[in-house]
Order: structure tokens, then sequence, then C-alpha cells
């Protein structure tokens, strides 16, 4: 009877704690507002983007794909759409397509870099609706490739440096513009820009790329608009499997054929997934976005140190984004065999595409890898292989800043970092800056997301001069 009281009063005081923390796990201190929105032209903002449209500025792996005239047809078309720039600032062009800006501030100690690439991934322009490279504007939505990657930003960047130049604006300190023609291939124009920097001595105090949104229905439990900034990306590499063989006739194989074989391994990895590790992005997401979710996920993210468990196992049944979040993930893409089907293939392969949580390392990836698939038939290469990027800080004046363009452009949606799963130029300058965010200035529906890189792409015109907006505030801060 002594036992059972025991373990009574202590199922009760741990649910009298996880009740309390609930309670207490209340949203923070909100961000001031700083008043109406700035002035600008709106019609002239949705103009320049549909001119850049325009430009077929589709980059290739093939270098020999591309049409060099068409980028540099966007690059004689800057000093038209943004004159008071090109007035004001310095331009220099640097190798690989990469456009370096600098608008003079008062000072020069604590720079701004805004970031954004010109140049498209391809369309298979049979499966569009309207024309990719036409910008036609129809029912409040301009269409095109690059509407919401990244030539939105590109023109928002410039547009709204033009605007301020334009209205007598000086910043406090400089702000550089650094615009890379080959993000989409992995391009070396964003390095380019990060060696000029360190060769002329220059810290960035800031650093903003493409990356989060303004979305919905991302987080449980929330209903308003969130507003994401990565303060890191994931690593990634691409792992290839490969296993030999004498090959032969399909009609008497051994019993594991290279197919077999590959595909054991595939299933190990996919039932053994990395384990989770909770990193400061995720944690800080979860802390922020999970104080205004109901009430049952409030008591989970309250209550990590005792929900940690049920969160790994959500993540790891169901996949998706909030997995992505928590730990390093791989995703078979490719596969290679006979090309017959009745010859067993002299040698077999298959490409996993693995993104790397900021705890894991290439390293240590490789290692797990070959553990968990313990066959020594296999050989695994890698290539195109990445670290994770170092995490920015968010309690200084950096972060500060892009929070509070955030906020009052955006009014009503909760501002937070996240973990960002893909990659971008933004990576380069890790070792420059802890101070380097992703956020791409756009509120965006899961349909319009789905646009990127896929057929349809097109930007809603709101949205769009939304995108001038955020950046004149951001710019007014600097």
């Amino acid at each position: 009877m002594p036992a059972l009281l025991i373990i009574g009063g202590a199922l009760i005081l741990l649910l009298a704690v996880i009740l309390i923390r609930t309670l207490l796990f209340r949203p923070g201190k909100e961000i001031p507002a700083e008043g109406d929105a700035p002035a600008f032209d709106g019609d002239g903002a949705i103009d320049a983007l549909a001119r850049l449209i325009r430009c077929r500025t589709v980059s290739y792996y093939d270098h020999a794909l591309e049409d060099d005239g068409e980028f540099q047809k966007l690059i004689d078309l800057l000093p038209e759409l943004y004159p008071e720039v090109f007035r004001t600032c310095t331009f220099t062009q640097l190798p690989d397509r990469a456009l370096l800006f600098c608008w003079k501030g008062k000072r020069s100690d604590a720079p701004a870099v805004m970031m954004a690439h010109y140049d498209v991934v391809p369309v298979e322009e049979a499966n569009w609706e309207k024309p990719p490279f036409s910008g036609l504007v129809e029912d409040g939505v301009l269409w095109g490739r690059g509407s919401l990657d990244t030539k939105v930003t590109f023109n928002a960047v410039l547009f709204a440096a033009n605007t301020l130049i334009g209205q007598g604006f000086t910043p406090e300190q400089d702000i550089y513009f650094a615009f890379s023609g080959g993000e989409e291939v992995n391009g070396p124009g964003a390095v380019h820009i990060v060696d000029w920097f360190v060769e002329q001595g220059i810290t960035p105090a800031l650093v903003l790329d493409e990356g989060g949104a303004v979305v919905e229905n991302v987080f449980p439990g929330l209903k308003v608009p969130c507003g994401l900034i990565g303060i890191a990306e994931k690593g990634m590499v691409n792992l290839t499997f490969s296993v030999e063989s004498q090959g032969g006739h399909a009609s008497a194989p051994k019993p594991h054929t290279p197919v077999g074989i590959l595909s054991r391994a595939c299933c190990a990895m996919e039932d053994h997934p990395f384990p989770m590790h909770l990193t400061a992005p995720a944690a800080k997401m979860f802390d922020t976005l999970g104080r205004r979710s109901n009430f049952l996920y409030r008591m989970i993210f309250a209550n990590l140190w005792l929900f940690e468990g049920v969160l790994d196992l959500l993540g790891r049944k169901s996949g998706g984004e909030i997995n992505a979040l928590l730990r390093t993930t791989v995703a078979f893409t490719q596969a290679k065999g006979s090309a017959a089907p009745n010859v067993i293939p002299p040698s077999a392969s298959m490409t996993a595409n693995l993104r790397l949580n900021p705890a894991d390392s290439l390293d240590g990836v490789m290692k797990r890898v070959r553990c968990v698939i313990g066959d020594d038939r296999i050989t695994v290469t890698a290539a195109n292989g990445m670290e994770p990027s170092p995490i920015s800080e968010t309690d200084c004046p950096a972060w500060d800043k892009v929070a509070s363009a955030v906020a009052n452009t955006w009014q009503g949606c909760v501002v937070s970092p996240y973990l960002m799963v893909q990659c971008s130029d933004s990576r380069h300058y890790r070792d420059l800056s802890r101070h380097v965010y992703r956020f791409s200035a756009m509120d965006l529906t899961s349909e319009e997301r789905a646009t990127i890189h896929g057929n349809n792409e097109r930007i809603r015109l709101e949205t769009a001069q939304r995108a001038v907006e955020f950046y004149l505030r951001l710019m007014r801060q600097c």
C-alpha cells in the first residue's frame, strides 16, 4: 500500500509539473510596430520584375546549353530599370556572372549584404498554362520562371534601393547587393563575391539570402501565418551505392543479384533513420511557435524533456518537414541496372541525396552509412558534399532588424527562427559572418510553393510589391 501511494503521489506530481510548465509556456514579447508602410511605385516594381522575367537566364550544368546573350541582356537592362542605383552605387562585375553593388553609407564598419540570384532552372514549356518567359500580368498574377525563385527578391532589393536613393536617403552603414548568375547549378559566382570581401577585409554585420517565407499551416496546432527566418542550413551529400558482378543470363541467377543486394541496403537505410538531434534552429522554432499552438502541442513542446521520444517517433513514422528539422534525412532518388530485362547487370548502382543535420558531419555520415548497410560488396562514394552551415545568432541587432522588417511588413505573422533544409549561396559566407539569415520576402501558399522549380511558376502582384516593402523597411534600419 505505501508503494502505491508513493507511485500515485509521483504521478500526481509529474502531472502537476507538466500542467504548470504548459500554462507558463506563453508567447514572449511582441516585436514593436514600426509605423506606416513606406511609399513606392508599386506598378513600377511589377513592370521591372516582368522585364527581368522576359530574360531567359536559364542555367545548366552543361554550360554549352546556356544562352550567354540572355544573361547579358538582363545585365544591360539594369541601368534602365534602376537608374538611381547606377548613379549612386559602385557596380563591380566578377567572374561567373557575379554582380556586386556597393551603396556607401555614413559608416563602413558594420555593412549589410543582401543577396539573390538571377539565373533560373529549365522549363518544360508544353506543360505551362502561360508562356514561362512572357512576364504576363493577368488577373492580379505575374507569370514566369523566376517570379518566385528569385528574380522577385533581385528586383525587390534593387527597386527598394532605387526608391530610397531617389528620396535622398543614405544608410547608416554600407549596403552591398550581391547577385549570382549560377546559383541553380552551384556555380562559383557567390564564391567570387565572398573572396572579394575577404580580400577587401570586409566583415558583414548582416547577410540576407533566400530561404524561409511567410507561410501558414506548417506547424501543428498553429493557425496564424509564420514568418520563418533560417538561421542555419543543412549540409548535403549525394551518395552512390554500387555493386559489381560477373553478370550473366537471368535464367540462372545466384541467390543475390546486384540489384537485390542494393535493395537490401536501401531498406536498411530507410528502416534505420539517423538519430534525432534537437539543434538550436529547431529548438528555437519549437519554443517560439509552440508557445502559440493549441493546448496539446503546447504541452508537448513545453515538456520536451519528457516528450522528446514522442517527437522522435512521430518524425520517423511520418517523415515530412518536421522530421527534416530533427535529423539527417536520406532520399533514394536514382537507380541503374541492366539494359535488358533478361540480363543480370555486371554493375548496378543507386544514389541517395542526404541532407545533414547541423549536429552531423560528412565524415560521421559516411561511417554510419557503412555501418548500417554492413555489406562489403557495396562500394559507397560521395559527391557534391557540403557540411552543415554554422548557426547564426538571434540575440543580436542583425536578427532584430530582419525580424522587425518581417513582422511589420506582414503584420500578424509570428516571426521565428528555423532550419533551412535546402541549400543556398549563403553557405559560402560561413567563415565570414555569424549573422547570416535566409528569408525569401514573400507570403506563399502551399500551391504557390509547389510551382518553384515546377510548372506554372507565378506570383501575386501584391506579393511582389510587398517584397519591395520588406527591403525598404530593412534598408532604412541599416
